[in-house]
């Protein structure tokens, strides 16, 4: 059976895109290609085991091992060495990321507090990051066994050319921005 989210799309997103585009070509619709979930642990400089916990989180939230991000280079005024464990990251792709993006969309951001909706600036090429101050809002994550609060940034990339259509696609599949989007981003 096929995620929820991805039938929506296949099912009217899509059509509803190319009419409104104007699109001829139905391999030119815009979609959604992948979702990167990323997460710098703050504090992991004087306490590795946080990115462990931070990596066990994310898998949960994600269904997803995580990999482990190191330092590039080194920063003497972080006491940062090269090669130091600094986050963790996943990259959701063709289920996963259907599933992904309908728990987050229909069940976490409905959780925040005093929740208005999100920012409509995307980045230009039709791909949108969306910040998050704590992981606590998914339900995967039992609230007693959380050692630290965690934030994080997830990245829906899709294939649109610009942002006008990258930000027509995310608002058709239910993704709760803030205000009127005005075109000229």
């Amino acid at each position: 059976m096929a995620p929820r989210l991805k039938e929506k799309f296949e099912g009217d997103v899509r059509s509803s895109l190319q009419e409104r585009f104007g699109i001829k070509n139905v391999n030119a619709i815009p979609r959604l290609t992948k979702i990167v979930v990323n997460m710098g642990v703050h504090g992991a400089v004087e306490n590795k085991s946080k990115v462990d916990s931070a990596a066990r989180d994310m898998g949960i939230i994600t269904g997803q091992r995580p990999t482990i991000r190191l330092s590039r280079k080194a920063i003497s005024g972080f006491k940062l060495r090269e090669n130091m464990p600094i986050g963790c990251a996943v990259t959701l792709r063709r289920e996963r990321m259907w599933e992904f993006a309908d728990r987050l969309l229909t069940v976490a951001l409905p959780r925040i507090r005093d929740f208005r909706g999100v920012k409509t600036k995307l980045d230009g090429r039709g791909n949108y990051t969306l910040g998050l101050s704590e992981q606590s809002i998914f339900p995967e994550i039992e609230f007693d066994k959380i050692d630290f609060q965690q934030g994080m940034d997830i990245t829906f990339v899709t294939t649109a050319p610009n942002d006008e259509q990258g930000y027509a696609l995310l608002h058709e599949l239910g993704m709760p921005f803030s205000d009127q989007h005005d075109d000229k981003n």
